[in-house]
């Protein structure tokens, strides 16, 4: 684990206080995912209702409400291409052992994958850049947790599966895309076993298709990748609020708890857990790092060189008096340029914009994340990105 690492407050530093824009889900429940969609916002709610709530973005009105999934929804996605077609659509997986692809113009699903006559509740999903591979990871059934293959154009069972690239819940699927410098395909995947691994989706063979494992030695809730010039590729975060980064053939730079970087003096700012990282587009090298407290604050930090261990924090931005308690789940909507969260209050807040040191242009993007993973039964659905 590395040393304490120092939280300085840059000179553009920007502070928010309540949220000029708010909306309640439809149903009283966490606010586990959010997804940009044209012109909407998506947000799935945790059990019972397992629902997906569609907003104006506009008007953060209320316009549709999607049934998502039985027992829980575990991760949702905004896509570009699905099996060629291209238009931003949402995907989603579920307890139910299903990964859908929504159509909003007619409430329902227009494609179901599912794994007949073997179902598993899936704990999360991506899709290749592509649009011709959907992979999704599953909970731990006996001694085996899956990945499952599948072409969305052939639903109705995978592909693949491959059952030794991980021994434990699988928590992250994450496929690179071709700005990272990656072979076609590559997929990032992690897991409660402590294990963080890429492989080569389009290869059958399980023993060749994994490209590199790297052993974290804690359970790791969610994952993703970073375009950095310094060699760092991926980030992990585990359970107990530790976070690291990674080189492509993962070996290890940096290993340190979240809430060990502190600022007191003028300004004071505690982490109590992460919310989960994203990469800005105009600035490839500055990994966003967005961090909570449990009395429902946020902030935006970013480290000096994710490579050095012990490398300077830096505060950005904080947003306050938005939410009450743990804020689960966050869309950095760059088209827009405003930070949409999401709490177990059930509130979704719409935030102004970031601090010009982080700012862009244009280009919305979701949070790069698995949202915030917590272990919780069908009663209270895990989070899922």
């Amino acid at each position: 684990m590395s040393k304490s690492s120092v939280l300085l407050e840059v000179a553009q530093f920007k502070s928010t206080q309540t949220p000029p824009r708010f909306a309640y889900l439809s149903s009283q429940s966490y606010v586990l995912a959010l997804v940009s969609l044209p012109g909407h916002y998506a947000a799935s709610a945790s059990a019972p209702a397992n629902t997906i709530d569609i907003f104006d973005k506009t008007t953060l009105q209320g316009v549709q409400t999607l049934s998502g999934h039985d027992v829980a929804t575990t991760s949702l996605h905004g896509v570009e291409n699905i099996a060629g077609i291209f238009g931003r659509s949402l995907m989603s997986s579920g307890r139910d052992g299903s990964v859908k692809i929504w159509d909003t113009r007619t409430n329902s699903y227009s494609i179901k994958m599912t794994n007949l006559g073997a179902s598993r509740a899936l704990l999360c999903c991506d899709i290749s850049p592509d649009g011709m591979t959907v992979a999704a990871g599953t909970e731990i059934q006996g001694e085996d947790a899956l990945i499952l293959y599948w072409d969305p154009r052939r639903p109705a069972a995978p592909l693949r599966t491959h059952g030794s690239t991980h021994s434990d819940d699988i928590t992250t699927m994450c496929f690179a895309h071709a700005d990272l410098g990656m072979p076609r395909n590559t997929l990032l995947s992690a897991s409660s076993d402590g294990l963080v691994s890429t492989s080569n989706a389009d290869e059958t063979d399980e023993d060749e298709a994994v490209l590199h494992v790297g052993n974290w030695g804690c359970s790791i809730s969610q994952a993703g990748w970073i375009q950095a010039s310094s060699g760092v590729k991926i980030w992990a975060a585990s359970d107990m609020e530790t976070f690291s980064t990674w080189t492509h053939e993962l070996d290890l730079c940096q290993s340190l708890d979240i809430r060990s970087p502190v600022l007191h003096g003028k300004r004071t700012w505690v982490t109590d857990y992460l919310v989960g990282c994203a990469r800005n587009p105009n600035t490839p090298d500055t990994l966003g790092v967005f961090a909570g407290s449990n009395e429902g604050d946020i902030s935006l930090l970013s480290n000096a060189n994710l490579a050095v261990p012990g490398a300077p924090w830096y505060l950005h931005n904080t947003w306050s008096l938005g939410h009450a308690g743990i804020v689960r789940s966050l869309l950095w909507d760059h088209e827009s340029n405003v930070l949409v969260t999401g709490g177990e209050d059930t509130k979704i807040n719409v935030w102004p914009s970031l601090s010009p040191e982080v700012q862009s242009d244009d280009g919305a993007m979701d949070v790069d994340l698995n949202p915030r993973k917590r272990h919780l039964d069908q009663d209270d659905a895990q989070v899922g990105n």
